[in-house]
């Protein structure tokens, strides 16, 4: 949907909320009704026309243009080009995972040592890229989704598998509220679908459960990670045991 059509929409959707039919509306603007509704199917109206409907709506078209931003469908996965920029600048990678989980710039400097000239950088770079929204006084809006995917075979997994899987596994798992299993087993194709849509399922509900915390006091959360994965594969170690044309084994 292209910016004008979801403008539109947007339109549409805030004159049904305030109860403002074609025909009130075509009298508010001076309009026949047939001019406003075929004005609002084709989208061809100049920016005065809009100004003065986001007067009968008693709203701004900042106000209109904000919506239609905030309900973009977010990405899902980064472009090649995304990932090294982020990847290749330690700092960057940095404000780039502070942002996926929505801290507030006061949050970072308060945690990391990195200065504001750095952050207020970092958020322009950031912008720059599509993965922000930055907004007045260093507030953004987030354009991927909570639970987007790094590229398989990309930068920042690559990076992932080199740099943090062994600090990550290193870990006791010991703590308050964590958790490691490993469960081996065969299972029929059509079901392993299943079972990652229900993983998915799982991350969806800890990225909701971030949102929902975000007005928790500090004390009250504690920063978690977590890692799911599903995948057919043989250990390295059980390899060169297999014999010759035997089946998937573990």
């Amino acid at each position: 949907m292209s910016t004008t059509q979801a403008l539109v929409q947007q339109i549409k959707k805030e004159l049904k909320a305030a109860g403002i039919t074609y025909a009130a509306l075509a009298r508010e603007l001076g309009l026949a009704e047939s001019s406003v509704k075929r004005m609002l199917a084709t989208g061809d109206m100049p920016l005065s026309r809009i100004d003065a409907i986001c007067q009968v709506l008693r709203c701004d078209f900042a106000d209109l243009a904000r919506q239609v931003a905030e309900a973009q469908p977010l990405a899902q996965s980064l472009t090649l080009a995304q990932e090294r920029a982020i990847v290749g600048d330690r700092k960057l990678l940095l404000l780039a995972t502070c942002c996926v989980s929505l801290w507030t710039v006061e949050q970072i400097l308060a945690t990391y040592r990195v200065t504001e000239a750095e952050v207020v950088r970092g958020l322009a770079e950031l912008d720059r890229l599509g993965i922000i929204e930055l907004r007045p006084l260093n507030r953004y809006r987030l354009k991927v989704a909570k639970t987007f995917r790094w590229r398989p075979h990309g930068p920042v997994m690559r990076f992932f598998r080199e740099e943090v899987t062994a600090d990550y596994f290193a870990g006791g798992f010991d703590g308050s509220g964590e958790l490691l299993t490993l469960v081996h087993g065969q299972i029929g194709r059509p079901l392993a679908l299943q079972f990652q849509a229900r993983l998915m399922k799982v991350a969806e509900d800890f990225a909701q459960q971030h949102l929902a915390d975000q007005k928790l006091p500090p004390e009250q959360k504690r920063p978690f990670t977590l890692v799911l994965g599903l995948r057919s594969w043989v250990l390295a170690a059980f390899r060169d045991l297999k014999r010759e044309g035997a089946g998937t084994a573990y």
